[in-house]
C-alpha cells in the first residue's frame, strides 16, 4: 500500500472508530481526559483530536515530505470535507497517484541501490581487515567468528531448534536487535534463520558464547529490513543456552 493510501486509511479508520462508538447505545462518551487537556490548555477537545490526527498523518508522510506542498494538502482536505468543487476529478487523481507512486518507487530503488553498494564496500573492507586479527577464524563461506567462551554441551544439528541469548549490531556499532534488552532468550529453528546463523550456531556447543561477523550474502543480502539496510554486514554475539528437543 502506498504512503498516500496509508494516510487515507488512517484517517478513515479513525473516523469509522468514532462513528461506531456513536452508534452503540451501550457506550457512554468518555469524559475529557485531564492529562490531554493539560497537555494542550489552549485547545478544545475537538481541536486536540484534530491536532492528534494531523500529527499521525504527518508522521505517516514523513518519507515523502519533500514532495508535499502543505498548503495544497490542507486545501484538498478542506475542499473534500466541505463539499466544495475539487481541483481534480477522481480519474485525474488516480492518474496523478499512479504517476506519483511510480516516481517514488524509482527514487527509492535508486537510493536502495546506492546504499547497497556503499554497505557492500564497507562490509568487505571491514572483513578483510578483521580476518587478520588474533582469535578470528574464517570459514569456507566467508563467515568469521571468535570463541568468547567454549561450552561443554552438545553441538546442534542444522535442523535443530535452539535457545539463545544474542545481540546484533551494525557496522557503526548500533544495536538492531537484542534478546538481552528484552531479558528473554529466543528460540529458533536453525534451518529457518539467515545462513550465517545456520552455519555459525551449528559450530557452537551448548554453554558457548561466540562472536560472529556475517557477510551480507550470509545475512539479509539486498533485501535487508529498514533498520538494517541492503547488503549490510552483521555482527552477532550469541550464547547457546540449549538445544530444544
Amino acid at each position: 500500500m502506498s504512503l498516500v493510501l496509508r494516510s487515507a486509511v488512517l484517517v478513515a479508520a479513525l473516523a469509522m472508530s468514532t462513528s461506531s462508538l456513536a452508534q452503540t447505545p451501550a457506550v457512554k462518551p468518555a469524559p475529557a481526559h485531564p492529562v490531554a487537556a493539560a497537555a494542550a490548555p489552549g485547545m478544545t477537545e475537538k481541536q486536540r483530536n484534530s491536532y492528534m490526527i494531523g500529527m499521525s498523518v504527518a508522521k505517516s508522510l514523513g518519507q515523502i515530505k519533500d514532495e508535499i506542498d502543505v498548503a495544497t494538502l490542507a486545501r484538498a482536505i478542506q475542499d473534500s470535507l466541505s463539499g466544495r468543487p475539487l481541483a481534480l476529478t477522481e480519474e485525474q487523481a488516480q492518474q496523478v497517484g499512479a504517476a506519483f507512486n511510480q516516481k517514488m518507487q524509482t527514487k527509492m530503488a535508486a537510493l536502495q541501490s546506492q546504499q547497497a553498494t556503499k554497505n557492500q564496500a564497507a562490509g568487505s573492507a571491514f572483513l578483510a581487515a578483521n580476518k587478520a586479527k588474533p582469535g578470528v577464524r574464517t570459514t569456507a563461506t566467508g563467515l568469521q567468528y571468535q570463541v568468547l567462551r567454549q561450552g561443554a554441551g552438545p553441538r546442534p544439528a542444522a535442523t535443530d531448534k535452539v535457545r539463545v541469548h544474542y545481540k546484533g549490531t551494525l557496522l557503526d556499532g548500533s544495536t538492531f536487535d537484542s534478546s538481552y534488552d528484552r531479558n528473554q532468550p529466543a528460540e529458533f529453528a536453525l534451518n529457518q534463520v539467515i545462513p550465517g546463523w545456520t552455519e555459525g550456531v551449528a559450530l557452537m556447543t551448548v554453554g558457548s558464547k561466540y562472536k560472529f561477523w556475517i557477510p551480507a550474502n550470509l545475512g539479509y543480502g539486498a533485501n535487508g529490513p529498514q533498520q538494517i539496510g541492503p547488503n549490510a554486514m552483521l555482527t552477532f554475539e550469541i550464547e547457546l543456552l540449549a538445544v530444544v528437543k
